[in-house]
């Protein structure tokens, strides 16, 4: 039986009582006497106040009777006037609209220190009739409250405004149990939120592609789930794994992923969350995110962008080596892996740039693996695809295969990406569904950027533009290790005035004699506008960028020249990005400097001898990209024939 009393505040249900508790935020408190405050000096006092006149005014009112009494301040040597109700409206003229003071005094004087009111009113009251005779009051204003509030009151609000400022920091604190809401001591706490497993709905399931760093991160939550499996053998959990890899590859994506399938607690932060402007804040919060990590092991701590505290150290030049973020990576090596124990915690961190990590944060016991997340091959880029289409309205039979194909090279995030720009260009278009030209449209716009169909250019211009791109395709269709052409456009986009479109192979090595081919369909253009023009343009600025640095990466890196030899300058620990010295000779030097422009002679002297041989295909090219202004492979194996394909060597 249940009984629910008339104010509703108590429920009575098997002899128990359920007290509805009623919580205050003193926020709103104070909002609501703030709000009060402001009313009262705005509307408290409404209508007309005193007016102030002299003491001849004041003689003349006594003396025809008006006054009633006279309040006399004797310290303020001020005097305030209470007119008779009966003879008030004849001085209501003197107010603005004709309205009298609701209250008294209506009227107010100031004389000087040497004016003495009881001689002065004394010699006045003595001239009138006893009933019309003025009542005068003597008093003295200390002034007590007002000189109290002028003390406490800055005080105050200087309190107020430090609290206010301080409150936000303990908030995040406030659901991890630390100290919370308007505690300004919490600036040393940690920023790193708990995932909580409800809130968290990505699971390995929604990351596509990423084999080996699936395995390698599943192994860890494996072992989490089921320690014995492990400890049964003597094996040890892992302390830590580093996800590395390029922008957009998925490594935040991986560790959502670990939150959401571990039935552990998983603090996130990010590193810049570290460091402050307040020394010392940064190294307190990393021992306080491990002491919260430390009382809820077993459990993951996943650090995002770690390069942001966890960069080399003793390579600042002009800095101390004492400054703050160098403290925080100090604690961060101690929580890791240091005197104290830290059983049961395990960190994942991303990052992008591992080659300026410090090496003390790499070692084993700390970042016991490190795990590539590189970016998608062509399975992987399909099964991409899959994930990011399921909300969309796409064709029937749409080829996945052809899209993944068709971006090389891509990220995820690129991907997500491209799947957005083909359904907003779709809706553009006001199409129904979602086709294979919305995506190629899609694509194009992220590579090359957003058309200018308003940029004028003259026929001059596009003319010698036809002719640059025209020997970009050429060259490339005819040299057996050449990218393959997709398409060539005359349509500017972004920076480009135009473009030619390849699907490059996915190679993992790259011989001498493809380098030398990629060069040669690189330096296409400026031969062609040099044959046609007679002299080059500017038009060829990126193309000669990418040729100087594959031809210095021949002889630098590569030890693909003769007269070099077969030496490596190239540093891939990072380790010299801070020297000034070269890790060569001056004559050294000299010497790549001729390599280079030899290599670039060559190249360029077997472009000119190849486009001469084809001269009539080549002008045919040019000409119906003029018609056209956008031609495929399909076109140009029509003029050139098929594709030229390497020979294929028998083993």
């Amino acid at each position: 039986m249940s009984q629910t009393n008339s104010g509703g505040r108590r429920k009575k249900t098997g002899g128990k009582k359920n007290v509805k508790v009623v919580h205050i935020n003193l926020s709103w408190v104070l909002y609501l006497l703030l709000i009060a405050g402001l009313g009262y000096m705005l509307f408290g006092k409404s209508g007309n106040s005193a007016m102030k006149v002299e003491w001849p005014q004041v003689q003349q009112m006594v003396i025809a009777g008006d006054v009633k009494a006279v309040n006399f301040t004797r310290n303020d040597m001020k005097g305030s006037i209470t007119l008779r109700p009966e003879r008030a409206n004849k001085y209501a003229s003197m107010f603005p609209g004709g309205v009298l003071p609701k209250s008294s005094p209506q009227f107010i004087f100031i004389v000087s220190g040497h004016f003495y009111p009881e001689e002065e009113f004394g010699k006045l009251n003595a001239a009138l009739a006893p009933e019309e005779q003025v009542t005068v009051v003597m008093e003295n204003d200390e002034h007590i409250w007002g000189d109290i509030l002028q003390w406490v009151l800055p005080l105050l609000l200087m309190v107020v405004l430090w609290v206010w400022m301080f409150r936000g920091m303990g908030r995040s604190m406030g659901a991890n149990g630390g100290m919370g809401g308007m505690n300004p001591f919490n600036v040393g706490k940690s920023t790193g939120k708990l995932a909580d497993k409800t809130k968290v709905n990505v699971t390995f399931k929604d990351v596509a592609g990423l084999y080996g760093a699936k395995e390698e991160v599943m192994e860890i939550v494996d072992f989490l789930k089921n320690p014995s499996k492990y400890t049964s053998l003597g094996g040890k959990i892992p302390k830590g794994a580093l996800l590395v890899g390029p922008p957009g590859t998925g490594k935040t994506l991986l560790a959502k992923a670990v939150a959401g399938e571990a039935n552990v607690p998983f603090f996130s932060i990010s590193g810049s969350d570290f460091v402050e402007m307040f020394v010392g804040v940064g190294a307190s919060r990393v021992r306080d995110l491990f002491n919260q990590a430390k009382e809820k092991a077993p459990c993951i701590v996943f650090i995002d962008e770690i390069d942001a505290v966890g960069r080399a150290r003793g390579k600042n030049a002009g800095f101390s080596s004492n400054d703050e973020r160098e403290n925080t990576l100090n604690q961060l090596l101690t929580e890791m892996d240091g005197f104290g124990s830290n059983s049961g915690v395990i960190v994942l961190a991303a990052t992008n740039r591992a080659d300026i990590l410090d090496k003390a944060l790499m070692r084993a016991g700390r970042f016991d693996r490190q795990i590539h997340v590189d970016l998608p091959e062509l399975k992987e880029r399909e099964e991409i695809f899959k994930v990011h289409m399921k909300g969309l309205k796409i064709e029937k039979d749409f080829d996945l295969d052809f899209m993944a194909k068709h971006t090389p090279g891509f990220s995820g995030a690129d991907i997500a990406n491209v799947c957005n720009e083909a359904a907003l260009t779709a809706a553009r278009h006001n199409k129904k569904v979602i086709d294979r030209q919305d995506f190629l449209d899609a694509v194009d716009r992220i590579i090359g950027g957003l058309e200018k169909k308003s940029s004028i250019i003259t026929p001059e211009e596009k003319k010698s533009i036809a002719h640059h791109e025209a020997g970009h395709a050429v060259v490339s269709w005819l040299l057996p290790h050449a990218n393959p052409l997709f398409k060539v456009t005359l349509i500017p986009r972004g920076q480009a005035l135009g473009a030619a479109w390849y699907l490059p192979e996915e190679r993992k090595l790259w011989t001498k004699s493809q380098m030398e081919d990629e060069m040669c369909s690189l330096i296409g253009g400026r031969v062609a506008e040099e044959i046609i023009n007679g002299e080059p343009s500017s038009g060829a600025q990126n193309d000669l960028e990418r040729l100087t640095q594959l031809a210095y990466g021949m002889v630098q890196f590569y030890g693909m020249s003769d007269a070099v030899g077969t030496v490596s300058y190239y540093d891939s620990t990072g380790a010299r990005g801070y020297e000034i010295t070269k890790p060569y000779s001056e004559k050294t030097a000299e010497l790549m400097d001729s390599e280079v422009k030899r290599i670039i002679n060559e190249v360029h002297a077997k472009t000119r001898e190849l486009l001469d041989a084809h001269m009539e295909e080549f002008l045919a090219v040019a000409a119906l990209l003029l018609e056209k202004e956008v031609i495929f492979a399909d076109d140009m194996e029509r003029i050139l024939g098929p594709k030229v394909k390497p020979e294929t060597k028998n083993a």
